[in-house]
């Protein structure tokens, strides 16, 4: 089930549809103090270089209309308007991410007949142990709250 999408006429934000919305994992935090823990842990799953020591993150927590959702990075571009080819590997690999977060009591996932199908082996997915965190580069290919520059830079 890939989801492509162009990119929105110049910079203006449209609100995202309700069958977008629909089909994001909604999560409850454990606790108000979980959003930045969860954040945290969140850098530390995704994919790994076959080489060096880097690890690019494969999903966010997004906090949209006083609710909290676990996102592919490319789901979040999509959110932007942006291009992207959000694949059925893609929404896999969240779904097991999310499935991971809710099984490790970190967030209770609030429809999760949206992460039964499909998933992704384990395998695909790499989790740096937080004492191991400073060996590695840890990158993100989506910074949220980053402000958008316009055509002149600015």
């Amino acid at each position: 089930m890939p989801i492509e999408s162009t990119p929105t006429e110049g910079f203006q934000r449209t609100e995202p549809s309700k069958e977008f919305m629909d089909s994001l994992v909604s999560v409850t935090l454990m606790t108000p103090e979980s959003f930045l823990y969860v954040k945290e842990v969140l850098t530390r799953i995704g994919i790994k270089a076959k080489i060096e020591k880097r690890l690019c993150q494969s999903c966010h927590i997004l906090k949209k209309r006083e609710r909290y959702y676990i996102m592919h990075f490319k789901e979040l571009f999509l959110l932007d308007g942006k291009t992207a080819n959000f694949t059925e590997d893609d929404l896999g690999r969240r779904n097991t991410i999310a499935g991971l977060l809710a099984e490790w009591g970190l967030v209770k996932i609030d429809n999760p007949e949206k992460i039964e199908s499909p998933r992704m082996a384990m395998s695909n997915i790499n989790i740096i142990p937080h004492n191991q965190k400073q060996e590695w580069v840890l990158e993100s290919k989506y910074q949220i709250g980053k402000k958008r520059r316009n055509d002149s830079g600015n």
